[in-house]
C-alpha cells in the first residue's frame, strides 16, 4: 500500500486513475494498455496490457475494473497471466487536494509460492510509483 496526496480536484484525479491507457505515462513496467471494452472505463471494462517481465520478455497482464465508484473508489483485477494481481485506489479530498491510496495484493498458493518473493518485489515497485503520477497530474495543465 502507498498513499500520496496530489495537488488537483479529486474528479480529475478519479479521471486519470480510471482511463488505464494512462498508465503508461507513470508505471514504466507498461509496454502497452488499450481498452479492448467498456466506453466509460466502467465495471466491466477490460484492458489489454503488456508488461516488461524477467529478462526484459513481455508478460501479457489483462485487466478489468471491478469497482467503478466516482470520485471515491476504483478496483481491477487482473485476467490472464500466471500470477493474478488485485488492485484498488482510493481518493479523498484534501485541503490540498486528492489523498490517493494504492493497494495491491495477489495470492500464491500452490506452485506459485515460489514466485512469492519477486512478485513481492514487483508490486511494492508497483504502488510506490504513485509518485510518478502525482508528477504527471500536477505538471499537466488542465
Amino acid at each position: 500500500m502507498n498513499e500520496v496526496v496530489i495537488n488537483r480536484p479529486p474528479d480529475e484525479v478519479f479521471d486519470f486513475f480510471s482511463d488505464h491507457e494512462k498508465d503508461k505515462l507513470w508505471r514504466t513496467g507498461v509496454i502497452e494498455m488499450r481498452r479492448l471494452s467498456g466506453d466509460d472505463n466502467g465495471v466491466g471494462t477490460r484492458y489489454a496490457q503488456s508488461v516488461k517481465g524477467p529478462a526484459g520478455r513481455s508478460i501479457q497482464a489483462g485487466i478489468e475494473v471491478t469497482e467503478f465508484e466516482r470520485p471515491r473508489r476504483l478496483a481491477f483485477r487482473t485476467v490472464e497471466g500466471m500470477v493474478r494481481p488485485m488492485g484498488s485506489y482510493s481518493f479523498e479530498p484534501t485541503g490540498e487536494g486528492t489523498r490517493v491510496r494504492f493497494e495491491l495484493s495477489a495470492e500464491l498458493g500452490g506452485l506459485k509460492r515460489f514466485m512469492k518473493g519477486p512478485v513481492e518485489k514487483t508490486m511494492r515497485s508497483e504502488v510506490a510509483r504513485l509518485e510518478s503520477a502525482k508528477q504527471v497530474l500536477e505538471s499537466s495543465r488542465s
